[in-house]
């Protein structure tokens, strides 16, 4: 009976979602640039730039902006050499993605110098760059800010998250300390744009952090199949971010590694697979996008693996609410612990 009324919660929450995705989506026109701007008769926004064609965009909450449905993740870029960095920076403009992530924490900044060697020198003025502080207090969230745009050689951030809240409490402990206080003062300066958080511990902390403040603009936090079984952001999370017009930015759509057996960030293991034995990437990763979010951030290991993901992108097309449940169900069985075992 347990588990069946699981199912039967699983089921009827996802069904909620399914009309919600598709205010979101935003399908490329193929309209030239100077017609695809939006308006009431075209919701879509630019759909080419000087680099050419850009991947569908997607609703960024309530700022009226718009951004590519796929993101390239920095903490990835931070460990690749210089060489495949440049190239997947590259691939990425290349293949229609305006969407890069990053965080003073990756690689130490790493990740963030090699995007102000490849990135913003030449593609700044199309690029949406978000980065993110894991600082506690208002002091070092002021140093990393600056260490931030300085690395990236950038005058300013489209978007700065307050980083991995692990819990309610230290969501409480970095709004005392100044932290919000920060970010505010960096938008009003005009070195931010918006002002987001992330969380992929605790869902309760993201909670905390939406019932705390109305200042955020954008969540990040984990989006994946295997979510609605175990200590779900999904669940919970989610629907809090669509009613309060909330940019959801999906990251750890394959589970960090936890969809092919591993049990570390970026490493594949020897623990059951849901990839490849009963989900295939495509299916893994349309789930994702078939949620009411705004982008997916990939951890792209090299240029080939981001490649494989903008073709994905190309090819999405929404699965409905009964599709979305059977892959819930199809990985239910798999033990939380190890797939998710980033969640606390």
């Amino acid at each position: 009976m347990k588990k069946k009324d699981a199912n039967n919660k699983r089921r009827d929450f996802l069904k909620s979602l399914a009309g919600l995705t598709a205010g979101m989506m935003l399908p490329m026109t193929g309209r030239p640039l100077e017609a695809a701007m939006a308006s009431p008769e075209n919701p879509n926004r630019i759909v080419k730039d000087r680099m050419g064609e850009l991947l569908p965009q997607r609703k960024f909450g309530n700022s009226g902006e718009y951004i590519t449905m796929l993101g390239l993740g920095g903490a990835h870029i931070a460990r690749m050499s210089d060489a495949e960095a440049e190239k997947t920076i590259e691939k990425a403009i290349e293949g229609g993605v305006r969407f890069f992530d990053n965080a003073e924490s990756y690689g130490s900044g790493e990740g963030e110098r090699k995007y102000g060697r490849f990135l913003t020198p030449k593609y700044r003025d199309i690029a949406f760059i978000q980065s993110k502080t894991t600082a506690r207090d208002g002091k070092t969230a002021r140093q990393h800010l600056e260490g931030t745009l300085n690395r990236m050689k950038t005058d300013y951030l489209d978007l700065y998250y307050i980083h991995a809240v692990t819990s309610p409490s230290d969501v409480d402990g970095r709004l005392k300390n100044g932290v919000l206080d920060v970010l505010l003062e960096a938008k009003s300066s005009g070195k931010i744009k918006h002002i987001g958080f992330s969380g992929h511990s605790d869902y309760k902390a993201n909670m905390r952090m939406l019932e705390t403040t109305d200042m955020m603009e954008a969540c990040q936090m984990p989006i994946n199949a295997f979510d609605p079984n175990y200590k779900s952001f999904i669940n919970n999370v989610l629907p809090l971010l669509v009613e309060k017009g909330i940019a959801p930015v999906a990251m750890k759509t394959l589970a960090n590694g936890g969809f092919f057996g591993g049990t570390s960030h970026f490493s594949h293991g020897s623990n059951p697979r849901i990839v490849p034995a009963v989900l295939s990437v495509q299916e893994a990763v349309h789930f994702s996008w078939s949620m009411p979010i705004s982008t997916i951030v990939t951890g792209a290991d090299d240029s080939k693996m981001l490649e494989e993901k903008i073709g994905l992108a190309k090819s999405f097309k929404k699965m409905d609410e009964k599709q979305r449940q059977q892959l819930v169900e199809k990985v239910a069985n798999f033990d939380g612990k190890l797939v998710e075992f980033y969640k606390v």
